[in-house]
């Protein structure tokens, strides 16, 4: 079972941390686009700055349940 764990919650944070590295490189709003001429309040709306923060949010969300996988796998 702890292995299991161990071999669950490695490969969760790693496509995590992989993913993650690639959303803050590849989908970052370039210095170039559009959402600087939006209003701040209606920043949220923007399509690609949406997508940013959602896959953002997400793929930091996998690494802290690989992170607390790989707790449990060390704690059980």
């Amino acid at each position: 079972m702890k292995m299991i764990i161990l071999l669950i919650g490695g490969l969760v944070f790693a496509a995590s941390v992989i993913a993650h590295l690639w959303v803050k490189i590849k989908l970052r709003p370039k210095q170039d686009s559009d959402i600087d001429e939006i209003y701040w309040e209606f920043e949220e709306t923007h399509p690609e700055l949406a997508r940013y923060n959602k896959l953002s949010q997400i793929t930091f969300a996998g690494i802290v349940i690989g992170t607390l996988l790989l707790f449990l796998s060390l704690a059980l």
